[in-house]
């Protein structure tokens, strides 16, 4: 069951509010950021010390105190900041890069702060898995109570493969996506692939490491092969990219939280009508969870 980011117990009243406040066009805002992501790009990773710092800034985020999360965060170079989306009205908590450096590159997260924190969708491969940062997003415009990470650098970015988020532990995105299972938050996890790798299919549905879907993840399937799309069930049928090595899926499962791999060919994502009934299987979802 997810959890409220805060309880009677916990900071109240201005204390439970950021002290940097911005009135901005939420989806513009996130775009921009993700437009200057190249293959070529900077990465470095926080360290041991900086990632333990995120988590717990993270930690106290979600759990309502606002304040605490911002002294945490102020000295890795990451501030939090309250916003109010023009096109909905709606607010949210950012947390960002402050200024330049490497914080600039380790992503964003954007917490519900209107109303209980139902649900996280999770953007890993921003830009390289073509488009997935436009449906976080509108999955973020478009349904209350909902969590958006985002990683800040293109997979190819850095050194290695240092920036592929997925497959790493030692990321700010691990380390947010794991304080949200910590809280029973449940997350669905937004990947693209090539029409050249999986021809016969629309989407790829799994749940990570598990070999088992909960009934809501199910009905998602339906959902979206009513609608139209070519769906390949991971938990029974034998599909190719169903997360199985995804490090976030592995925490899931060890912390019993619910967690969602979905792959989408390039017409589910971004515009058009299959990445609309995309948009509303994966709404259907979200509207379950935060019912629960």
């Amino acid at each position: 069951m997810p959890t409220g980011c805060q309880s009677a117990s916990e900071p109240s009243g201005e204390d439970a509010v950021p002290r940097s406040r911005e009135l901005v066009d939420l989806r513009s805002r996130i775009l921009d950021y993700t437009a200057g992501f190249t293959a070529d790009g900077d990465y470095t990773p926080p360290d041991d010390e900086q990632r333990e710092r995120l988590a717990r800034g993270v930690g106290r985020l979600l759990d309502g105190d606002a304040r605490e999360a911002e002294r945490l965060l102020a000295p890795i170079g990451l501030g939090v900041t309250r916003l109010t989306d023009t096109a909905s009205g709606r607010r949210y908590d950012e947390v960002a890069a402050a200024g330049r450096g490497d914080s600039e590159h380790w992503g964003r997260l954007y917490v519900t702060a209107d109303a209980r924190l139902s649900w996280s969708a999770q953007v890993p491969h921003p830009v390289s898995d073509r488009h997935t940062e436009k449906l976080g997003v509108r999955l973020l415009e478009e349904n209350p109570g909902g969590a958006l990470v985002l990683a800040g650098a293109h997979r190819r970015a850095g050194r290695a493969d240092a920036a592929d988020v997925a497959h790493r532990e030692d990321s700010a995105f691990h380390a947010a996506v794991l304080e949200l299972q910590k809280r029973g938050v449940p997350g669905v996890q937004l990947h693209g692939f090539a029409e050249s790798t999986e021809d016969r299919y629309d989407a790829i549905l799994s749940t990570g490491a598990a070999q088992s879907a909960p009934g809501e993840v199910a009905a998602l399937a339906d959902r979206l092969e009513t609608d139209g799309l070519r769906v390949c069930r991971g938990w029974s049928a034998r599909c190719r990219l169903e997360g199985r090595t995804n490090v976030q899926g592995k925490e899931a499962q060890r912390l019993h939280a619910t967690f969602v791999h979905v792959e989408l060919a390039p017409d589910a994502r971004g515009d058009g009508p299959d990445a609309d009934e995309a948009v509303r299987g994966l709404s259907g979802l979200l509207t379950t969870w935060a019912e629960d």
